[in-house]
């Protein structure tokens, strides 16, 4: 009879546990540190391309008090051959702007639309300063996130990030 009530007080406890996660907000959700996976970028004719390959290095931080910054890097991003990040070649420069970005700022969740915005202070693409972009959250587990940017580079295409939970 024992075991019976204690089997029974740990299956409360655990549909307690998932009702509590299921009425977080979307922003609670979010809120942490996920490992960039992938950035896949459709283009309007069906067509695919990995920005940063298809094994980037990066991360996406979404701080409690409404902070971001993200990191996205080619997992071959070029070294510079002088070891010297000031006296890199034009090509080392170029292929490392191409294949790399970073951004930070603000960023706000609209709980309805299912949609992030990230208002941008600064990035690596300093066109994008003062910049408000918003993304579809298309998937967000306890451990995966997924968000869509529906316009990337002017009509290049539709690019989904993909991320895991840092643990």
């Amino acid at each position: 009879m024992k075991r019976i009530w204690i089997a029974a007080t740990l299956v409360a406890a655990m549909a307690v546990s998932q009702a509590h996660a299921q009425t977080k907000t979307l922003k609670e959700q979010i809120v942490g540190t996920w490992i960039f996976g992938v950035a896949e970028v459709v283009a309007p004719d069906g067509g695919k391309t990995y920005p940063f390959g298809e094994k980037p290095k990066g991360m996406l931080i979404f701080t409690a008090d409404g902070h971001f910054a993200q990191v996205h890097v080619a997992g071959d991003v070029p070294k510079i051959a002088s070891n010297n990040r000031l006296t890199g070649t034009a090509e080392e420069y170029a292929a490392i702007m191409k294949r790399s970005i970073s951004v930070f700022g603000g960023y706000t969740v609209n709980e309805e639309k299912k949609t992030v915005t990230f208002n941008i202070v600064s990035a690596s693409f300093p066109n994008w300063e003062g910049e408000a972009q918003e993304r579809t959250i298309d998937k967000l587990t306890a451990d995966e996130f997924v968000n869509t940017n529906p316009n990337v580079a002017g009509g290049r295409g539709k690019a989904s990030n993909y991320y895991k939970r840092a643990k």
